[in-house]
């Protein structure tokens, strides 16, 4: 009798000594589930809080973009001298260059930190830009058909610019 109570000691004891690893393994791998699953969280609360950093810093240039866009139209409407005209231009041309360079920044940031769909619109929104920066280059240099060609581009960057907004709200609503 005394070897049977011996041995069911020895087995409850390696029944608790089993039971309690298993369960601090068990507490173990739940906890690094719990870890990862919390980086991921702060990860992805990260990666969104950065893209939408740079969603607003780009459209906020933008919106210096095109208020000096406007500013050309306004020069086109409120000025009859040619010579004030020309010099108002060429004024918004290197406010322009002063504003461009952010622009760019901001669009690089975005081709980093994605997605491509709202990169590729950034892009674009880059892209109209200069192009109307071009056209606007071109009046200064009297040619003819460079203000109805700024127009066009002038169009071009708003639209773009919807676009990309429109792009970074599916992004942002994704992610």
């Amino acid at each position: 009798m005394a070897d049977s109570v011996v041995w069911v000691g020895v087995f409850t004891g390696a029944t608790a000594v089993l039971a309690s690893w298993v369960t601090t393994l068990g507490n173990a791998r739940a906890a690094k589930v719990q870890a990862e699953a919390s980086a991921q969280v702060q990860r992805r609360d990260r990666v969104r809080e950065t893209r939408r950093a740079a969603y607003l810093e780009l459209m906020e240039q933008a919106h210096i973009t095109g208020e000096l866009f406007w500013r050309v139209g306004d020069a086109y409407a409120q000025l009859d001298d040619p010579d004030d005209r020309l010099t108002r231009i060429q004024g918004l041309r290197v406010e322009l260059r002063d504003a461009f360079d952010p622009l760019m920044r901001c669009v690089r940031v975005i081709v980093l930190e994605g997605p491509a769909p709202a990169a590729e619109e950034a892009k674009g929104v880059q892209q109209t830009a200069a192009e109307a920066c071009r056209a606007l280059w071109r009046v200064t240099e009297g040619d003819p058909g460079a203000h109805g060609r700024f127009d066009e581009n002038h169009r071009a960057f708003r639209h773009r610019l919807e676009e990309f907004i429109e792009a970074a709200r599916t992004a942002m609503i994704a992610s």
